[in-house]
């Protein structure tokens, strides 16, 4: 945190030397105001000077002073007293706000001590109890009525509350298979849809399909025949039959506490408090912002890019979502939906011991044309979408929109998905030689960390990446399919996964996986990571070429242990010095036969009691037979002596036939947030 020293006299700008500079510090408050010179940290006691209302303001200063001969050299800090700031628009950051030298950013920072808010919400208030249900409130808010304001989300002390769904825990599910998938069609069972539900025109239906999600208003129901209509389409390869959904933004649905219901034609917003709520006491927020908090905007036509930008100590929040007429259908990983501080343009800057909370899309984009960004020591909580995205789907050929070199280590990401269910913790693109370390993901529905975004063997950008010491858990749930915690696609030469720990993947029918390279995935290694309690399998290979997959403890999957499920004439990957080790579920499961694999000096165990070791299957052979086929031959079926595998300690003894055949204890000493950084991201054990 930068040190302030609040005594105005030693906050002159005297220099000390020809050679020394003296920073220019910029303060912003609460009640501040943008004519005063912002020079202070606290409003004069005449009035007629003091801090800076807004950072809009702090950054046109900031350019001014650059512009005068005798401070072009000279840092900027702009310094943000505690208190929520309301943000109407993106605060922009320019090429022109630029810092002077890597070793002298412009700093955006909370003032000591302070915990300054970039909010895009507005409070509500005026709340009434209605008639006798104890625990209903309302409040009519004329600016929705007047088609002024509209919101999605709504939080109650901080707290994401529900908005008004059925059925209140789980799904309802199709009448079997869809009807039509464009515009969607489909049957439903007994009386879960309902007809006057279309007559509103903004109850919606938001459907689960294998690993993407689609959210549609309702457009017409035929009760007769059981059919409801959507507008919009989904694709047909991820179908399935008796599929599930659920319905949000019903007034009839608002039958459980915690849940509301905005009414956008009389402007009345409804609520059933929890137990011990009292709105009238309560900090009650709305979203009023559907756009960024934050952009950095390079001059890509002039090819000057925002640089040595410093963020430090500052929570961004409330954002909303939004949909058009005909709602939305993902495709993979809610990759259309974007950073609420999105940067374009901008190399070399930092954010670090920021808080991301309450925001409707993913909290940090690094798009077009960023490199060189160190994402350090943040919290991301509570997200519509994912936590970080870097790069873009798109292959930049010019070197002025490239993406590559940044550093995500030590960050905090939880409770995220919660509007988009398929989006990721972090995701990167057409990226490389980016480093993502020591970060704790947990409590999302899809993908930890995903890596690549090109199906098949074409050559990409994204190459070289590092993923290593995180830690990821509690990854699914069970709300969609064909997850990995890392997941990975395409030709990533150089890329390594390493010292990870993964635990408690968990789909919803098929594809579980703990290390998942899917199409195309080739030349990765994955080695020294500690994976266990996966669903499908703890590893899975789709399809790819030549992935080395060595050093690895692979525990208690539940269906199988490893996969494969593509053959091609050339090698799919080598698997040496791992210990694999289960008590549930096969060994191995789909698609063993062709012998386009390297298997050598592992150790297995079937730990279920009265296992026999001989009666141990690869898939359809004998351990004896596999080894014939050329596999394993230097590989053993035996305890690996784990210190306390049924507290899932997995450090070896001394006498570990693992040891034997070459492996190499593994390191987790500081996975996930690293000591120093725990209590700055409110980290958990």
């Amino acid at each position: 945190m930068l040190r302030m020293i609040p005594s105005l006299a030693l906050l002159s700008f005297t220099l000390t030397s020809p050679a020394a500079s003296q920073p220019l510090n910029l303060y912003v408050a609460t009640n501040g105001n943008d004519q005063w010179s912002g020079r202070l940290p606290v409003p004069a006691s005449d009035g007629k000077d003091g801090p800076l209302a807004t950072i809009p303001a702090a950054l046109k200063q900031a350019r001014d002073a650059k512009r005068s001969v005798s401070n072009s050299a000279d840092p900027v800090n702009i310094l943000l007293r505690g208190g929520s700031y309301q943000i109407a628009e993106p605060i922009r950051i320019l090429a022109a706000d630029s810092g002077v030298a890597v070793d002298k950013p412009l700093i955006i920072a909370a003032y000591r001590d302070e915990t300054p808010v970039l909010s895009g919400g507005r409070g509500i208030t005026g709340w009434k109890r209605v008639g006798n249900v104890p625990n209903k409130w309302q409040v009519e808010i004329p600016e929705v009525r007047e088609g002024k304001w509209s919101f999605r989300q709504l939080f109650i002390n901080g707290q994401r509350r529900t908005r008004a769904r059925t059925p209140n825990i789980g799904y309802f599910q199709i009448d079997g298979e869809y009807l039509s998938d464009n515009p969607v069609k489909f049957k439903f069972r007994g009386d879960d849809i309902r007809k006057q539900w279309a007559e509103l025109g903004d109850v919606e239906v938001i459907g689960l399909q294998k690993w993407v999600d689609y959210r549609q208003p309702i457009a017409a129901v035929d009760e007769a025949t059981r059919t409801v209509s959507l507008p919009g389409l989904i694709a047909p390869h991820t179908r399935e039959s008796s599929a599930r959904y659920f319905v949000e933004n019903a007034p009839d649905a608002l039958d459980s506490p915690g849940e509301w219901y905005l009414d956008r034609k009389t402007g009345v917003l409804s609520y059933l408090a929890k137990d011990g709520e009292d709105l009238t006491k309560a900090e009650v927020v709305a979203p009023g912002l559907t756009a960024e908090l934050i952009r950095f905007e390079g001059d890509f036509a002039g090819g000057k890019p925002v640089h040595d930008v410093v963020f430090r100590g500052l929570t961004f929040a409330c954002t909303d979502w939004t949909m058009g007429e005909k709602g939305y259908t993902d495709t993979q990983a809610a990759v259309h939906i974007r950073g609420d501080v999105l940067a374009e343009g901008a190399v070399d800057c930092v954010i670090e011991n920021c808080t991301f909370a309450g925001l409707g899309g993913y909290g940090l984009e690094l798009g077009r044309g960023c490199r060189s960004w160190k994402v350090v020591g943040n919290e991301f909580v509570d997200l519509g979408a994912g936590g970080i995205r870097i790069g873009e789907p798109a292959k930049r050929q010019e070197p002025f929109e490239q993406n590559f070199g940044h550093v995500v280590t030590d960050n905090h990401l939880h409770q995220l998905g919660r509007v988009y269910a398929p989006a990721i913790g972090i995701i990167i693109f057409q990226s490389g030689r980016n480093q993502v370390a020591h970060n704790h993901i947990h409590d999302l529905y899809y993908t930890a960390i995903s890596v690549g975004w090109n199906w098949g063997y074409q050559e990409t950008p994204c190459r070289e990446n590092i993923v290593k010491f995180n830690h990821m858990h509690d990854i699914g749930q069970g709300v969609l399919s064909d997850m990995g915690a890392v997941y990975t696609l395409g030709i990533q030469k150089g890329t390594v996964i390493r010292n990870n720990l993964i635990h408690d993947v968990n789909a919803h029918s098929y594809g579980g996986w703990g290390l998942y390279t899917d199409e195309g995935s080739t030349e990765i290694v994955m080695e020294n990571n500690v994976v266990y309690r996966c669903k499908s399998a703890t590893f899975h290979q789709h399809y790819g070429r030549d992935n080395i997959i060595r050093n690895n403890i692979l525990a208690f999957g539940k269906e199988n242990q490893l996969m494969r499920s593509r053959e091609e004439a050339h090698n799919s990957f080598t698997f040496e010095r791992n210990i694999v080790c289960f008590d549930s579920g096969n060994l191995l499961g789909s698609t063993w036969s062709n012998d386009q694999f390297r298997m050598d000096n592992n150790v297995y165990w079937d730990a279920r009691p009265g296992a026999a070791a001989g009666a141990m299957k690869f898939k359809d052979a004998t351990f004896a037979d596999w080894q014939k086929r050329g596999h394993d031959v230097h590989s053993v079926i035996a305890d690996p002596l784990f210190v306390a595998r049924e507290k899932f300690d997995f450090r070896l003894k001394s006498d570990s036939p693992a040891l034997t055949l070459g492996f190499k204890p593994i390191d987790l000493d500081e996975v996930g947030v690293r000591k120093k950084f725990r209590k700055q991201v409110r980290d958990v054990e």
